[in-house]
């Protein structure tokens, strides 16, 4: 499920907010408090934080661990198929334009019907009935 932009603009901030917070605290507040920071020093200290933020970045934003794979028999699980072959149990499903031989492990489906994949064994996709 994919997510909005505002969603992922929301992450972003969320994921620079130390570096506004300490950019703020750095060049704004310390100096106001007697506090000189060199310029170098406040500069170093956001650009480790932004190193941070390169690297956790893919997770937060786009998915990294928790995205599903999209390529090999793992991909496949979850999806919704369309049985062009009555299920019973087994018979022909149609993903993505591709036909697959498919088996109905809670009964049988009829031709039209939507099935989720839940399995992969070798060539054929095991699915069950949709709700």
């Amino acid at each position: 499920m994919g997510r909005t932009k505002v969603e992922n603009l929301l992450r972003l901030l969320a994921l620079m907010a130390d570096e506004i917070i300490v950019g703020i605290f750095i060049f704004l507040i310390l100096p106001r408090m007697g506090v000189e920071i060199p310029i170098w020093a406040g500069l170093l200290v956001i650009a480790v934080l932004l190193a941070k933020d390169f690297l956790i970045a893919p997770f937060v934003l786009g998915g990294g661990a928790d995205r599903k794979p999209e390529a090999g028999p793992e991909g496949l699980i979850g999806r919704t198929a369309l049985v062009v072959e009555d299920l019973s149990p087994e018979g022909v499903v149609k993903l993505d334009g591709e036909l697959w031989k498919a088996e109905c492990l809670n009964g049988t489906a009829g031709r039209g019907e939507k099935v989720r994949i839940i399995s992969v064994r070798g060539t054929k996709v095991l699915v069950e009935r949709r709700g």
